[in-house]
């Protein structure tokens, strides 16, 4: 059992010891309730024997019982529950879609024939622009089908799609690139534009951002992990894209992702934000490094703000995390970190900060509300 299993489950002991006995009174009143009905249904000859002795036992007995038969009816309640959720959760159906899909070739690749894609080009997404909203289009089978005939290449680049994921009505998600392909041929087909991710996550609604990041992400490290490690001897995918094999050694590959920590530090009143050289004009941004081989997040993110600004944190806690897919797949792990005023004298790292400050509240408020440059701009 690790560390952080063994404080979560002592946590829990602690809690349920405090609570005190008339937690239970509900319960045992409800089991009074339904034992009184059932006497009242089957008549005293009916009634079962354990009620006709619960009468003449004492309080605590009763209790006692009533309290055995509160925990029988609240397990055959739970389970009785559980299942009924499990057999009715689209997420949960949906989840073991997505499972089976990963897992049996022939079922994902019957999936292709009525899922929809997702189209890149060399690792950049394909936007079409409509009024003043910039839209990701997801092409069915047979209209990738009709834009891949024209370079007589159909079944390649199907094959070379990978799962992305699916809608709760089980309509499966793929994302292809298609960056050996002539890219003018298809923008001008589609009436869009193969636009920079980094652009496009600030111009498109949330949902369709994620998409494109986690399968942008999953398609950088197809093209970066075509070869075995060990024996230089070519990898293949599966039919989602979920893992690739080196049939050679048997070794076999699962994307991965690297984790991130991204900090704001504050003093109680204030908090400090940092840019780096190649942070576009006026952006800055609250620190952030990645975890180190053994290191846990607290520990990260201590040595963090101890190497860029020379801070030693005195409390922290978490906030978020959102997979990010630059410089490669990442997950974000947010926390807000707390100094001591006393000591909040900024030492810059200036190998790694081109400034670090602290910022006061009306300041970030002020910043919050300007767009983000990329959204300000037309083409895509």
């Amino acid at each position: 059992m690790n560390l952080v299993c063994e404080r979560l489950l002592q946590n829990y002991i602690s809690q349920r010891s405090q609570r005190g006995k008339n937690d239970w009174e509900p319960v045992k009143q409800l089991s009074r309730r339904l034992l009184q009905e059932q006497g009242s249904l089957w008549g005293s000859g009916g009634c079962p024997r354990c009620w006709r002795q619960l009468s003449v036992c004492t309080e605590q007995s009763r209790d006692s019982y009533l309290l055995v038969m509160a925990a029988i009816y609240q397990a055959v309640h739970r389970r009785a529950s559980s299942v009924f959720c499990r057999l009715h959760s689209t997420y949960v159906r949906k989840m073991r879609y997505l499972n089976e899909l990963k897992e049996d070739d022939s079922l994902c690749r019957q999936a292709q024939t009525s899922g929809t894609f997702y189209l890149f080009h060399n690792l950049f997404p394909f936007l079409q622009k409509v009024g003043k909203k910039y839209l990701v289009p997801q092409l069915s089978a047979a209209e990738m089908k009709t834009i891949l005939e024209k370079f007589k290449e159909t079944e390649q680049w199907i094959e070379k799609s990978v799962l992305i994921g699916c809608s709760d009505e089980h309509v499966p998600h793929f994302a292809v690139d298609l960056g050996a392909l002539e890219k003018s041929v298809i923008e001008s087909e589609l009436k869009g534009a193969f636009t920079d991710l980094q652009k496009a996550l600030f111009i498109v609604d949330e949902k369709d951002s994620s998409v494109l990041a986690s399968a942008q992400s999953l398609l950088r490290w197809h093209s970066s992990h075509q070869y075995c490690s060990k024996t230089g001897q070519p990898t293949q995918k599966n039919v989602a894209g979920s893992k690739r094999v080196c049939h050679a050694s048997g070794i076999t590959y699962y994307p991965q992702t690297s984790p991130v920590v991204i900090t704001l530090v504050s003093d109680g009143s204030r908090c400090l934000l940092s840019r780096q050289p190649s942070f576009p004009p006026g952006m800055f941004s609250a620190l952030s490094g990645f975890c180190d081989v053994g290191e846990n997040v607290e520990e990260t993110v201590r040595r963090e703000v101890a190497e860029e600004v020379g801070l030693e944190v005195e409390s922290l806690r978490y906030s978020a995390s959102q997979h990010w897919p630059f410089p490669s797949s990442c997950l974000m792990i947010a926390c807000h970190a707390l100094v001591r005023a006393q000591q909040a004298e900024i030492s810059m790292n200036s190998q790694e900060l081109e400034a670090a400050r602290w910022f006061g509240l009306e300041e970030v408020v002020e910043g919050l509300k300007r767009e983000p440059r990329s959204s300000k701009q037309d083409n895509a």
